[in-house]
């Protein structure tokens, strides 16, 4: 078995926590690489884009550009409809899934 058993949980489910940011509201790059860098659920920027193109590629997410008034233009990526009914799935699953991990690796109490 692994030894960083947080870096695979990550890998599962890092996806649809983009998902979930972008499901409130479309956001650049960087603004979902600071949220997610904070909560240690990538470990860079670098890590986020290449995520993103899946995402977009798959066809869960689009973009669009728009002008910013602090430097260069900003390509926002915003949740699609097929992308909201992937990550209603995935809500619908992961409840149920992570009741059951934790009714078996939970401590016992006596």
């Amino acid at each position: 078995m692994t030894a960083d058993v947080g870096t695979q949980l990550r890998k599962g489910v890092v996806e649809y926590c983009v998902l979930g940011l972008l499901s409130r509201e479309p956001m650049y790059g960087w603004q979902l690489s600071e949220q997610l860098v904070a909560a240690q659920m990538i470990a860079s920027i670098g890590t986020l884009y290449p995520m993103l193109s899946r995402l977009r590629s798959q066809g869960l997410v689009t973009t669009y550009d728009e002008a910013s008034a602090s430097g260069p233009v900003r390509k926002y990526y915003q949740l699609t409809a097929q992308g909201s009914a992937q990550l209603e799935a995935f809500r619908l699953q992961w409840e149920p899934f992570a009741a059951t991990v934790l009714r078996f690796v939970e401590k016992e109490t006596q």
